[in-house]
């Protein structure tokens, strides 16, 4: 099993200071969030993910969010990226993914652009905004298409992580509801942590749901 599928949920660190990225990294560790995608919306990012694969590369995946092409896919392939997401479906970070072995997380959201995606070889698809498709919508989705791994993104919560689980995502990525920017710029990490574990435990009841 990937990790991915493993762990079921992704942070998606999207911030405007990434120099405590080593802090915050060890705050989500703590509370058992073991999977970290820095964005490329900070041009610091490159530099974020090195330094996190550096100190805790045996704890936990660090992956590029926010990747517009393949260039920059490479530069953070290059600085240590073990997963690359895009915002949008872009074929050529797909190929370059799949020539390097990285595991690519590309944005689609109607169902030609989520197929065409994983014919290229994606190896999940990420939907973007969540909140505007909503659960039901990956169920009508994953109907004729049950082969693809759908990842929700975008206003994903503790109250809607579930339903989007039970509907057929294989993991969530969740930013801004996990990661309040103010805890960060407060250093305060015991609140990260505990918001961490509120949400791995909310993945886990929800798959221990499905298997009930």
């Amino acid at each position: 099993m990937h990790w991915i599928d493993e762990t079921g949920l992704i942070a998606v660190i999207r911030l405007d200071d990434l120099g405590p990225a080593v802090e915050l990294a060890e705050a989500l560790l703590e509370g058992g969030v073991r999977v970290m995608e820095f964005t490329y919306t900070n041009r610091e990012a490159g530099k974020a993910i090195e330094r996190v694969r550096q100190e805790l590369g045996t704890h936990c995946h660090v992956g590029a969010g926010t990747v517009l092409d393949a260039e920059t896919a490479r530069q953070a392939m290059l600085a240590g990226a073990e997963f690359i997401v895009t915002p949008t479906l872009r074929l050529e970070t797909i190929e370059i993914c799949r020539r390097y072995g990285v595991t690519s997380l590309i944005g689609a959201f109607t169902p030609t652009e989520i197929l065409t995606a994983w014919e290229h070889g994606a190896d999940y698809i990420k939907v973007n905004p969540a909140s505007l498709a909503g659960p039901a919508y990956f169920k009508d989705v994953l109907a004729p298409l049950p082969q693809v791994k759908l990842i929700p993104s975008g206003g994903v919560t503790l109250e809607t992580g579930p339903e989007f689980i039970r509907a057929g995502a294989v993991a969530l990525a969740v930013g801004g509801n996990l990661i309040d920017k103010h805890a960060v710029q407060r250093r305060d990490w015991a609140a990260i942590t505990a918001r961490a574990r509120a949400f791995v435990d909310m993945v886990a009841a929800a798959r221990g749901a499905l298997r009930a």
